[in-house]
């Protein structure tokens, strides 16, 4: 994969339920957006909130820009084990559909999301966010993003639309 063609994500796994549509929006248009300026993975891990919202909106545009890649960098195999069925489902159709698939560990350890975050951000050159907080695992991943260089693009710095 080439770093200049990759964008990872991060974000807050809560959405506010009136926030939700201005993020979804906010999303679809800067995936459409960086894909047209030669973005084509887009990395996601897999988590709850942002993370789904985000893979939804890669396969999207991949139904009418088939090139877009969705890559899941997934930081062990039973993430969903405590997740309702709703929530399993879902990730079962999103990991079906995607065009890579990377685990960074067979079962849950404690550093395992840490080392998704790490992976995303050292394979692009771009991260689109949804962060409000300044601690907690999007933050550190995006501060990380900055240190490495990356363009970090927050969405929701116009607004709130996360919850804290």
């Amino acid at each position: 994969m080439n770093r200049e063609e990759t964008c990872c994500f991060s974000g807050h796994r809560e959405i506010t339920p009136e926030g939700y549509p201005e993020i979804e929006r906010r999303l679809t248009r800067e995936v459409e957006r960086l894909f047209a300026c030669g973005v084509r993975n887009f990395c996601c891990g897999g988590a709850l909130g942002f993370d789904t919202m985000a893979a939804k909106a890669v396969l999207r545009l991949r139904e009418s820009c088939p090139q877009a890649r969705l890559v899941l960098i997934l930081p062990c195999r039973d993430q969903t084990k405590n997740w309702s069925s709703e929530n399993r489902r879902v990730y079962a159709e999103i990991l079906a559909r995607a065009d890579a698939v990377e685990y960074m560990a067979e079962r849950y350890t404690a550093g395992c999301m840490h080392r998704r975050n790490r992976r995303m951000v050292d394979l692009s050159s771009v991260c689109v966010c949804c962060r409000l907080r300044s601690s907690g695992g999007t933050a550190s991943t995006v501060d990380y993003a900055l240190r490495m260089g990356l363009s970090v693009i927050n969405l929701a710095q116009a607004g709130p639309a996360c919850s804290p």
